[in-house]
């Protein structure tokens, strides 16, 4: 039986100094993504993405383009083995690499758009005024319900609903501290810092995504090939300004992970690829979805994984 595959791309906390070198070195035609990539903003790309520093490669506005182009770097090296997906989803700023793979934006576009996304995001939120965790252990109304408590003395909020039993939650430093020694109370198992510069998700990101609107207007979009499940809604969406709208909304609005992987499980995925740096979509997926196929590809190795595997279904 003929697999239906659904690609999904990793967002920020995927990073890390040294991804996609081997992609980079193995495969020729991953170079010029590189090359067109650092033309757009006027820096190597393949010396921060590959030698960092950690400290630089973790700022969002630099975390962001950099993301985005070791995936499509991922994405062209997998392209020559041929496989169709019949839909496509990221994780926050994978958003952006998903709808590129569909057709919806041209990759010198994508670049420039989240450089400044990056840059709006880190300006909305002072530096060390913010802060990200993943909560392990607590239900959707332990979280929302101490997020509401901890509201009180500052914004915090559900950020990402990854998949059953991880919630990540945002906001302002004292908020967020707050509201993790309630869910504790509450029986939550671990919460953990996240490396993400901005509390993102949340309603602190209301002006970045004004500024954003500006730029998302001026670029050039167009239909996607096949249907992109968005982050804000988990929905399904073709049309150029359906998606224009939906990544704005996507900033100051929680991820719908979970339902977006079974959203993509309801129009008939029943293999799952994660294209980019990491296997943290990977994870999450097994946990949404235990039954589903789920592949990798962020080295030469993985995906002549992925390639072997999928012949085997």
């Amino acid at each position: 039986m003929t697999p239906s595959i659904a690609f999904v791309f990793p967002g920020q906390g995927s990073q890390s100094v040294g991804m996609g070198r081997a992609f980079y070195d193995a495969v020729p035609g991953v170079r010029k993504v590189y090359e067109e990539a650092t033309a757009v903003l006027g820096y190597d790309v393949a010396a921060l993405c590959f030698d960092g520093p950690s400290d630089r490669l973790n700022l969002t506005e630099y975390t962001q383009p950099a993301l985005l182009t070791a995936s499509i770097a991922a994405l062209r090296a997998l392209e020559p083995a041929g496989i169709h997906f019949m839909a496509v989803a990221g994780h926050s700023l994978g958003e952006y690499s998903a709808v590129v793979a569909a057709g919806g934006l041209t990759f010198e576009t994508a670049v420039s758009l989240v450089q400044k996304r990056g840059r709006y995001m880190s300006e909305a939120v002072a530096s060390g005024r913010g802060l990200v965790a993943a909560i392990l252990g607590a239900s959707e109304e332990i979280v929302s319900e101490a997020c509401r408590e901890a509201s009180t003395i500052g914004i915090v909020a559900p950020a990402n609903f990854n998949c059953p039993g991880q919630i990540v939650i945002a906001g302002e430093k004292a908020a967020v501290e707050r509201a993790i020694e309630l869910m504790k109370s509450k029986g939550c198992r671990k919460a953990i810092p996240l490396p993400v510069s901005v509390p993102v998700h949340t309603p602190l990101m209301q002006v970045a995504a004004d500024r954003l609107a500006h730029d998302v207007a001026a670029a050039t979009w167009f239909d996607v090939t096949a249907p992109l499940v968005n982050n804000a809604e988990a929905k399904p969406l073709r049309r150029a300004d359906e998606i224009k709208a939906s990544v704005i909304r996507q900033l100051p609005s929680p991820v719908l992970w979970e339902k977006s992987v079974k959203e993509l499980s309801a129009l008939g995925a029943d293999t799952f690829i994660e294209v980019g740096p990491g296997t943290v979509l990977t994870g999450l997926i097994k946990r949404i979805i235990p039954e589903a196929n789920i592949f990798n590809v962020h080295d030469p190795k993985s995906l002549e994984t992925t390639v072997v595997g999928l012949k085997e279904l």
